[in-house]
C-alpha cells in the first residue's frame, strides 16, 4: 500500500515539502497561518498507529514545523492538534494564534468560511516557511 494524501487535505492546502517522515501543507486560509503535518505512511489514523521510532520522528517534525511557523509569524500562541474527526488520515495541525484574530480565544474550527490567500501572498508565505524548514 502506498501513501496518498487525503483529497480533502489536498483540496484545502498547498504542499510545502517533505521532511523525513511527513509532508507539510499550508492551509489555504489567510485568517490563520496554519501548517498541517501528515506522516507519509498509508492507512494511519492515530498517533499510536506509528511505530515508536516514527512517533519520535513525527514529534520532532511537529516541533520543526511549529518553530518555523512561530518564526515566520511571531505568533503569540501555537495551537497543535491531531483531531481527525472529519479527515481520518493522521495529520497534525499547527496553527499560529494571536489575541484579536477572528476566532480568539476559541478554536479556529467552525469560525466562518476560509479566506483563501491571494496568490502572491500564498507564494511569499510558503517560500518563507519552506526556507526555514529547509525545503528551498
Amino acid at each position: 500500500m502506498q501513501f496518498v494524501l487525503d483529497s480533502r487535505l489536498a483540496a484545502d492546502a498547498f504542499v510545502l515539502g517533505d521532511m523525513l517522515l511527513s509532508r507539510v501543507l499550508l492551509m489555504n486560509d489567510a485568517r490563520f497561518p496554519w501548517l498541517i503535518v501528515v506522516p507519509r505512511r498509508p492507512a494511519l489514523r492515530e498517533l499510536i498507529d506509528l511505530a515508536s521510532t516514527e512517533r519520535s520522528i513525527l514529534m520532532e517534525e511537529i516541533a520543526r514545523a511549529s518553530a518555523a511557523l512561530k518564526e515566520a509569524t511571531r505568533a503569540e500562541k501555537l495551537n497543535v492538534a491531531a483531531l481527525g474527526n472529519q479527515v481520518e488520515q493522521l495529520h497534525v495541525h499547527v496553527i499560529a494564534r494571536f489575541a484579536g484574530d477572528p476566532a480568539w480565544p476559541h478554536p479556529v474550527w467552525g469560525r466562518g468560511p476560509a479566506t483563501p490567500y491571494a496568490p502572491d501572498e500564498a507564494a511569499r508565505f510558503s517560500a518563507e516557511v519552506s526556507r526555514t524548514l529547509g525545503f528551498i
